[in-house]
């Protein structure tokens, strides 16, 4: 009977034409990928900077490994802490000015650490509705009130925060410095003096913002004029601007210290591997340097913009990396996808649950590695697909 339930379950997502398939790769580098024997141009990775193929990043990682191993042996609190990890959370917490760091396996691990310990069971906990699925599932386990306010919407979140916080209940509100499926930001500034005047904590998930955004890449908080102690705490990983892998907490002292004693996925886990975390200091070292980095990049997303507005492309308004084209029909935007594919361009449709219902979409991601010839290929495929 389970086995049954099962099967039908994926009968119905294949029906619906929802069925996600893993592509094996046999390279990726810059801008191009290897699958099949085929080479496509790249627009689905987060490497926005063009850091993950780096030769200087690739011997960092060698160089690791041969000094500490290739895992870290344990949890950080049995025999898993060496001295690359305590160096990468220093390097973090002295770049981006927080009192301090804990690093995690992946971001959706942070996450879900992150809201699970910070929150008690009086607690009412808003997330923006277009929030990472990491953030969601940690917020369904919520033992309190939970509820998702109107994407970018401060009036609808201000009509949930209360007016005072309590000895016993306080309200904690979560959002992202750029939106994964969307691309777009919210008013940081806006929301933290509404969290400031309701006497809330504001939580940010900066996974596409840190590396790209604001002096040196420290984030969208630092972009939008935000201090370290606005925020209540703060969550970014390594695999996306940063090029390698990995994620990390970082807050106040008395927050950090808070979740490195109850953060239970912190706590149990094997920590990242010292080799990645050598790999990752020559990383940030390279985001804060290689200014022409962002400086290409961002040529790159104002040109794509530029071309995709010419062509009349129905692109959501988003002035990052991550471009969304507006299908609408989940087997139609499947179809698109798989029309690209064979003129050699590599974009990913997203389909529901991913995305709401009516919402499938192409998600364009444009890295500094791009050409100039890139961006015309995909705009002229695109208009050759979608509006002829």
């Amino acid at each position: 009977m389970q086995r049954m339930r099962l099967e039908q379950a994926l009968i119905a997502r294949q029906q619906q034409g929802l069925q996600r398939q893993s592509t094996e790769f046999s390279q990726v580098h810059g801008r191009t990928l290897l699958a099949e024997g085929k080479a496509y141009v790249n627009f689905s990775g987060n490497d926005y900077l063009d850091l993950a193929s780096s030769p200087l990043l690739q011997q960092a990682l060698s160089e690791g490994a041969q000094q500490y191993g290739v895992g870290s042996t344990g949890s950080p609190l049995v025999t898993g802490y060496h001295s690359a990890h305590a160096d990468l959370a220093a390097e973090l917490a002295a770049w981006l000015g927080f009192e301090r760091v804990l690093l995690f396996s992946s971001g959706f691990a942070a996450n879900q650490t992150m809201l699970s310990s910070l929150t008690s069971a009086e607690d009412l906990l808003l997330l923006d509705k277009l929030s990472h699925a990491s953030l969601i599932d940690a917020a369904l386990q919520h033992s309190g009130r939970f509820k998702r306010f109107a994407h970018n919407d401060l009036a609808a979140l201000a009509r949930l925060l209360p007016e005072t916080a309590t000895a016993e209940q306080h309200s904690l509100v979560v959002t992202e410095g750029v939106f994964s499926m969307d691309g777009d930001s919210p008013d940081l500034a806006a929301m933290l003096q509404l969290c400031q005047t309701r006497d809330a904590a504001l939580l940010l998930d900066d996974a596409h913002g840190l590396g790209v955004l604001g002096e040196e890449g420290r984030g969208s908080w630092f972009a939008q004029g935000l201090q370290p102690s606005d925020l209540y705490c703060y969550m970014a990983n390594f695999g996306k601007a940063l090029g390698v892998g990995g994620a990390f907490l970082a807050g106040s002292r008395t927050v950090i210290d808070y979740i490195e004693q109850f953060g239970r996925h912190y706590v149990y886990s094997t920590a990242l591997s010292p080799a990645l975390c050598v790999a990752v200091r020559k990383s940030i070292a390279l985001v804060r340097t290689d200014t022409w980095r962002r400086d290409k990049l961002n040529e790159n997303i104002q040109y794509f913009r530029r071309l995709a507005t010419q062509a009349g492309l129905p692109c959501l308004t988003a002035n990052g990396a991550i471009q969304a084209i507006i299908i609408g029909d989940s087997a139609k935007a499947l179809s698109v996808s798989q029309q690209l594919r064979q003129q050699g361009i590599w974009v990913t449709a997203i389909r529901p649950p991913t995305v709401p219902p009516g919402t499938a979409r192409l998600r364009v991601t444009l890295s500094a590695a791009h050409h100039t010839d890139d961006i015309q290929r995909l705009i002229k495929t695109l208009q050759q697909v979608l509006l002829c």
